[in-house]
């Protein structure tokens, strides 16, 4: 096996924790991991743990959750052995071009790129009904800075979906699968909860769509009234939205939910729904081999689009010690060769002397 190098080779991105990484994460982006610059984890597995090590030293993975769940592996095929090392390390999502087996992780695929020209706007126009459309964005390819897209994100912005993130979008999914009724004692009350609460997972809300034969007079969350969630709204928020004959109800896990009738036994169903709010399908934007936040999330400060940020340990400058000696030799050298040349000029043209020391 071969070593991590050693941790002066390695840099930091200090906007992580300054300024924009709490920004960001705030608005509810998610942070996940992309390994070290110019390391293969194929080849050297041991940097998974010592890139979730160094995200979750500067800052949580996502408002729902401190330690990184998500991780950007290599195109192609992934080892058993790699599998094995990222689940170790915690992380149970990887993507984003990924051949093969996934050896029981879940896999995120891309569906297109930010980059302009090469968006594909009829992928964008025509998802499925409930599919998370996975986009692939790098602000930067070695010494070249890559221009967004516009027409894209004018055409994400202007659609009815839902902004998430790798994490959020399947920590959404199991809670939504996971509503239970639980038992009370008032007869004109149904109560449920969310049974997925786990210290070890992130604590994301679920959505299900609760159907009924006689609307509740009243929906409370742990005994206070639920908010109501707007139909315009595409960022993941606990709540309620009424449509005819029912109400779309997202509720973090370990929430009681009750349902107050004016009658018993009124009879309600309830679906789990994979996009959130009743919305069509649901979109992330990927930020890859992300080593400086702030380039990389420059372009997009007033933008709804919500970012799956695949954090990347940047590799230190190399010091060249060649180059300040250079300097230092050639402002030594500079004003001796000043004074050669003028009185090498002077002599040539018989004129008299001038003093050197005053130029």
């Amino acid at each position: 096996m071969i070593a991590t190098p050693a941790l002066a080779e390695w840099d930091e991105d200090n906007w992580l924790w300054n300024i924009i990484g709490p920004e960001r994460l705030a608005l509810g982006d998610e942070f996940g991991c992309h390994g070290y610059e110019g390391v293969d984890i194929r080849e050297d597995p041991l940097v998974v743990e010592d890139c979730r090590d160094y995200l979750v030293g500067f800052t949580d993975s996502s408002r729902w959750g401190k330690n990184p769940v998500s991780f950007g592996h290599p195109n192609g095929a992934v080892m058993a052995e790699t599998a094995t090392s990222l689940q170790n390390a915690g992380f149970s999502i990887i993507g984003d071009m990924i051949e093969g087996d996934s050896h029981s992780l879940e896999l995120v695929q891309r569906t297109t790129s930010l980059e302009k020209g090469q968006a594909d706007l009829d992928a964008l126009e025509n998802a499925e009904a409930d599919s998370l459309i996975s986009i692939y964005w790098i602000a930067r390819w070695y010494d070249v800075k890559i221009r967004e897209d516009k027409g894209a994100i004018s055409l994400l912005e202007s659609q009815d979906i839902w902004f998430t993130t790798w994490g959020e979008w399947h920590g959404h999914r199991d809670s939504s699968e996971s509503f239970n009724r639980i038992l009370n004692s008032e007869p004109t009350t149904q109560s449920y909860q969310i049974s997925n609460f786990d210290d070890s997972n992130w604590d994301v809300p679920g959505t299900a769509l609760f159907e009924w034969s006689e609307a509740p007079n009243q929906i409370l969350f742990d005994g206070e009234s639920a908010l109501l969630i707007p139909t315009s709204q595409r960022h993941l928020i606990t709540g309620v939205r009424p449509i005819e004959g029912g109400a779309f109800i997202t509720a973090a896990p370990g929430v009681t939910i009750d349902l107050i009738f004016d009658t018993a036994n009124v009879s309600v169903s309830k679906t789990p729904q994979t996009t959130f709010n009743g919305l069509h399908h649901s979109v992330t934007i990927v930020g890859h081999h992300v080593t400086n936040l702030h380039e990389w999330s420059s372009d997009f400060y007033n933008s709804p689009l919500r970012f799956t940020w695949l954090i990347e340990r940047p590799a230190a400058l190399e010091m060249n010690w060649h180059l300040p000696v250079i300097a230092i030799a050639v402002l030594i050298a500079t004003p001796a060769t000043i004074k050669w040349l003028v009185a090498r000029d002077q002599e040539s043209q018989n004129v008299g002397p001038v003093d050197t020391d005053t130029l």
